[in-house]
């Protein structure tokens, strides 16, 4: 199955922030160009030192490292937040990613989900010091979409308003489990099996060496789930940031801006993959639960930010409607797994 894959020498855009006030022309219509062709792009210069990136690196490593007994004491919840382990199941492989992930938000949804200050020492400090790093730029790239689609500057800004109870914005730490290179890897084991991320913008922060993204591009409407064949591998580069339109962006701006399905590939060719441990930091704009969702040519019906997410959930249980719980139906926990990337 693997060896079926098609791979293309397609390279995403590079994006500059620099001097963003004085260039906000350049870099928006660089931004639109991307959003509406591959949905994929890679920003630098965009205020990030790769020291602050490699310190909230060496954070989740803090976490992971912990003993499972200890971070079960943060479950992963439906307000989206919290420790799972090889619990996420996608809708194109049917298989649980080869991973675990800790969630992190912003105010009352994290109120049991950080350890306590004495099991990770500065960790919750540490950890909202990047939260806010990673949407200050957010909120640049936000500015720039809206001018896209004819919206005020500060109307998805204020539609992901970090200070409101009610944000869904997520920060996910991820550590893709170590493989032997030796042994044959099962054709059930998935770091990330394929998928398209729902939110309006995902920011991910990668670590050179560790490889494995790839992306590909073709979708048409955000409710087509369709995959296509022809990949595209993203290499880690120290200190850029690879961003990528969501499901919810794309039915905002009434599929004009692209998002793409994307996968971390199984490392099975020693020769050319990478095995070893695998961390990611991805940070997710989700909308408040209460903002109002339509695209200027409204080519889909009004939709609040909960109801877009809920809306989400269902498509997706749909597609593994088959598969089943070995105690009956999915239960609610495992359904919130497949909401974030």
């Amino acid at each position: 199955m693997v060896n079926q894959d098609k791979y293309s020498n397609r390279t995403i855009p590079k994006i500059s922030l620099h001097n963003f006030d004085t260039r906000i022309d350049t870099i928006t219509a660089e931004l639109v160009a991307a959003a509406e062709t591959d949905g994929f792009f890679a920003v630098v210069e965009h205020g990030i030192s790769w020291r602050e990136i490699s310190a909230q690196f060496r954070q989740a490593e803090r976490f992971f490292a912990l003993p499972d007994a200890v971070k079960s004491t943060v479950p992963f919840s439906r307000q989206n937040t919290g420790w799972e382990k090889a619990a996420q199941v996608r809708p194109s492989t049917g298989q649980p990613d080869q991973k675990e992930s800790y969630q992190l938000q912003y105010g009352p949804a994290m109120r049991h989900a950080w350890l306590p200050e004495e099991t990770l020492p500065g960790f919750r400090e540490a950890s909202l010091a990047f939260m806010r790093k990673a949407h200050a730029v957010s909120e640049k790239l936000m500015i720039c979409l809206a001018r896209g689609l004819g919206f005020d500057d500060d109307y998805f800004v204020r539609a992901h308003d970090i200070a409101d109870p009610d944000t869904q914005t997520v920060l996910r730490l991820l550590h893709y489990f170590a493989l032997d290179p030796v042994a044959r890897v099962p054709d059930t084991h998935y770091r990330a099996g394929a998928h398209t991320d729902w939110g309006l913008l995902t920011l991910l922060f990668q670590r050179p060496g560790e490889s494995g993204l790839e992306i590909c591009p073709g979708r048409d409407v955000f409710t087509e789930f369709g995959l296509g064949d022809t990949w595209t591998k993203v290499e880690p580069v120290e200190g850029e940031i690879i961003c990528n339109i969501g499901d919810l962006l794309m039915s905002w701006s009434d599929d004009r801006f692209k998002s793409a399905f994307h996968r971390v590939k199984t490392p099975r060719d020693p020769a050319v993959d990478y095995f070893g441990p695998r961390y990611s930091m991805a940070y997710f704009n989700q909308p408040v639960k209460s903002c109002q969702i339509q695209g200027p040519l409204k080519k889909y019906p009004v939709v609040s930010g909960a109801e877009f997410i809920h809306a989400a959930i269902q498509r997706n249980y749909a597609a593994l409607e088959a598969r089943k719980a070995t105690n009956g139906e999915l239960a609610s926990e495992e359904l919130g797994l497949l909401t974030t990337t």
